[in-house]
């Protein structure tokens, strides 16, 4: 007979084992199907954290080859890309097993393997050696997150045409790089490579990089990016990627239609992600999906079949890791009976470069759109004390506020820390804060948070150090 529980999720990523794990503290018997054989999803194993990893690793290299600017005489720095690299794959491998660790701790059964929807309460797992386990379970939550999108009829090889996955374990350091979108993943990506020595040109159709984001902050993100190296080329369409013998041709057009043709060793095609909801029956079963073949729920995360759940990047919404954690916690407390809930206007948002780039609520743009009449407060961190104490004096905050009510919209920062900083103000617009809350709040000194206490101030134009 098969073995029977009461909430089963298929996928181990960030919104998986997370669910499973919450699941689990609520008394609840869970199980938890990954078929990758280490639990941690893209995020951990192939995207978020190897990619952090070498952006650390590859921003300490730039920064000890240039120690001598500040009066740190060193001898010549050499790299050792494959040190690096196992040095990345040993912080995945101590964090995938952290999580094996904490589903035998909270008592989740842990399947290795591909599960498919056989019912709506029978879940088929095909492991490794095409073995076939069946299980019941009352509700089942649907979490296998995404896949990198190719340019149509161009396939990821990850030697030469490469998605993030082969971005992150190329074998050398390339003489010369092509990005094909300039989005969060292709611009971390491209930063990393840039500062170990590869010549990076990144190619966007748009006439700004990063889609979505604020668009000052978009550009003064590009002014910074470029005087640290990077090549850009807007509005440019890729028509052609063939492979040579020496590396990858690739033909491009530019809006006036001219011809551009780009020779390089790698091309890193960074342009979205899909999500994942093939060979699972979901279809079979009579699960509905959206023109984007995400599944479509609804406010509990419910399918049309009702006690089948979906959360993370398989549902409509930003891709992102921690958005997918709420959603499994969300879950885990609605299946148990408790009020569940996501707010997705306070959903940050981080580009892990140097300087880091992060935001949350709305945009500039988005208000305009909504004609929704705002304040701007805006701090420079070129007049913040512990940003020129150490000499990473770029970028600035810019804070949006109600016109009427002062309540803070949204918030966006470039600049050192901008990630952890970040935190500060989503907590702020969760608790539905005005600027002059924050204007309010002591900071302590030097710190770069006081750059958001001035940026707070310039909204009613009364900074102090600037």
């Amino acid at each position: 007979m098969a073995e029977k529980f009461q909430a089963t999720i298929i996928g181990g990523g960030p919104g998986g084992y997370v669910c499973a794990i919450r699941l689990a503290q609520l008394g609840i018997k869970t199980a938890c199907i990954e078929s990758r054989g280490t639990l941690g999803g893209t995020c951990l194993n192939i995207g978020c954290i190897p990619s952090k990893n070498l952006l650390n690793f590859s921003e300490n290299f730039h920064k000890a080859k240039n120690f001598s600017k500040i009066g740190i005489e060193v001898g010549e720095v050499k790299l050792n890309l494959q040190k690096m690299m196992q040095n990345k794959d040993k912080a995945v491998m101590n964090l995938t097993k952290g999580v094996e660790f904490l589903f035998k701790k909270n008592k989740v059964t842990y399947f290795k393997g591909t599960g498919k929807l056989k019912s709506p309460s029978e879940i088929i797992i095909i492991d490794k050696e095409n073995k076939e386990t069946n299980i019941q379970s009352d509700n089942i939550i649907i979490s296998t997150g995404s896949e990198p999108v190719p340019l149509p009829g161009i396939e990821f090889d990850e030697e030469k045409i490469i998605s993030s996955t082969g971005a992150l374990s190329l074998k050398s350091v390339p003489k010369k790089m092509l990005v094909v979108g300039g989005g969060y993943i292709g611009l971390e990506m491209g930063s990393v490579w840039s500062r170990l020595g590869t010549e990076v040109h990144v190619i966007e159709f748009l006439d700004h990089i990063t889609p979505g984001m604020d668009k000052e902050i978009s550009k003064e993100f590009m002014k910074i990016l470029k005087k640290q190296g990077l090549n850009f080329h807007l509005k440019t369409k890729v028509e052609k990627i063939s492979k040579s013998k020496n590396g990858v041709i690739v033909e491009t057009s530019d809006k006036e239609g001219k011809k551009i043709k780009f020779e390089s060793d790698v091309v890193l095609i960074s342009v979205g992600r899909k999500p994942y909801t093939e060979n699972l029956n979901i279809e079979q079963i009579g699960i509905n999906l959206d023109e984007k073949k995400r599944i479509k729920v609804n406010n509990n995360y419910q399918t049309n079949i009702k006690n089948i759940y979906a959360i993370g990047d398989v549902i409509d919404g930003p891709m992102l890791a921690h958005k997918a954690e709420e959603e499994g916690i969300a879950v885990a407390e609605l299946i148990s009976g408790q009020s569940g809930h996501v707010n997705y206007e306070v959903i940050p948002g981080v580009i892990y470069t140097t300087p880091e780039v992060a935001s949350v609520g709305k945009t500039e743009e988005q208000l305009k759109e909504k004609n929704q009449k705002y304040k701007i407060g805006k701090f420079p961190f070129m007049a913040n004390s512990r940003a020129k104490a150490i000499d990473e004096p770029d970028g600035f905050v810019k804070i949006l506020a109600d016109a009427t009510t002062d309540k803070v919209l949204g918030v966006h920062l470039i600049g050192p820390h901008a990630g952890e900083l970040i935190a500060e103000m989503a907590i702020a617009m969760e608790f539905g804060a005005s600027s002059e809350d924050i204007a309010r709040t002591c900071h302590a000194h030097p710190t770069f948070s006081e750059a958001v206490k001035e940026a707070a101030l310039s909204v009613e134009k009364r900074q102090i150090h600037s």
